[in-house]
């Protein structure tokens, strides 16, 4: 089966369009090389691909006949991909919304000026160390 489709079938991507906009930007790999959408893939085959700012590594157990519910994912395909990688973007997602809250806009002038205040306070108090 194509990359492209295999990934598509184990609902990694919502389209075979997506996927093959991810090959194009050597972003998928199998078993360490660089794929194109038409690359054939096979059981035991390792295939990594970066989405969502994430690296997964999975490896192929079989190969589905069509697109496969999300429960019987697990069936075609192991998931090696490390726990980190998932906190990582946990971090990331709690980072952004400590600052502002999603969908208030840009920075007002006062939001500029308490960021600017606050910044010169952590300078001030190195200086005094």
């Amino acid at each position: 089966m194509r990359i492209d489709k295999y990934l598509w079938c184990v609902r990694y991507y919502k389209t075979r369009n997506m996927v093959t906009e991810a090959c194009k930007k050597n972003q998928v790999t199998v078993n360490g090389v660089v794929s194109k959408p038409s690359k054939e893939v096979f059981p035991t085959d390792r295939i990594t691909f970066r989405k969502d700012q994430i690296t997964y590594i999975i490896t192929v157990l079989d190969i589905p006949q069509n697109r496969v519910g999300a429960k019987l994912v697990d069936i075609y395909r192991k998931d090696e991909t490390p726990a980190e990688s998932f906190e990582h973007l946990e971090m990331i997602k709690l980072s952004k919304e400590h600052y502002r809250k999603t969908g208030t806009g840009r920075p007002t002038k006062k939001d500029r000026r308490d960021i600017d205040d606050y910044g010169n306070e952590i300078f001030d108090e190195e200086e005094e160390n």
